[in-house]
């Protein structure tokens, strides 16, 4: 039984089981690895300074977080900072070039071939935002970056799956299998974490 489902039970009234929700997401927050943060935020940093493309993406819920970062690190930093951005780029998007993708040569590709376009080896990077860390077109993604010498960054939940094993840099947010609403609460509060640190260090 989840943690999820625990909460649900022990309380009969919505304002409970919110209290409980956010409780958990509040241990879960913490329980973050500290090392994971610090060698993420020094990396995404580097690559920000060595001008490399970050291309971000993921499934379901966290295509729209990956969506929402590569506004929060791009374009806001840029206006908010005057300052040099991250050059994001969310492959998640383009809704012409993901469905013929996928129709034509399967979903397990849509973001290959993307990266097949516009990636430089050894010089740009991926960041994969994901629950399982085990979905097909992200692990195809992800071997096809490593093997043509790129970073590979994500933001992963559950027990990290593949994803976590490939990744250069990961921060593992650490939940029972199916939570994808904590995981992806969590992915959100890291970006806007990111985003205001950013806004707040280049201002100075």
């Amino acid at each position: 039984m989840t943690r999820l489902k625990k909460i649900f039970n022990k309380n009969t009234n919505f304002f409970d089981y919110y209290k409980g929700y956010t409780k958990y997401l509040s241990e879960v927050l913490r329980n973050i690895d500290k090392k994971e943060i610090i060698a993420f935020e020094k990396k995404l940093y580097r690559l920000r300074n060595s001008g490399s493309n970050i291309f971000v993406f993921g499934n379901g819920g966290a295509a729209s977080t990956a969506i929402t970062m590569s506004n929060d690190l791009g374009f806001d930093i840029l206006k908010k900072t005057q300052k040099k951005p991250f050059k994001f780029v969310c492959l998640n998007e383009n809704q012409s070039v993901l469905t013929a993708i996928g129709n034509d040569v399967g979903f397990e590709n849509i973001f290959l071939n993307q990266l097949k376009i516009h990636f430089r080896p050894h010089k740009d990077a991926i960041l994969i935002l994901s629950a399982s860390g085990n979905s097909k077109n992200l692990v195809q993604a992800a071997k096809w970056v490593k093997r043509n010498g790129g970073t590979i960054l994500s933001v992963v939940g559950f027990d990290g799956g593949k994803i976590k094993k490939i990744s250069d840099n990961s921060i593992h947010i650490k939940t029972n299998k199916s939570e994808y609403g904590i995981v992806e609460d969590i992915q959100l509060i890291i970006n806007h974490s990111l985003a205001h640190w950013y806004q707040n260090k280049f201002s100075k």
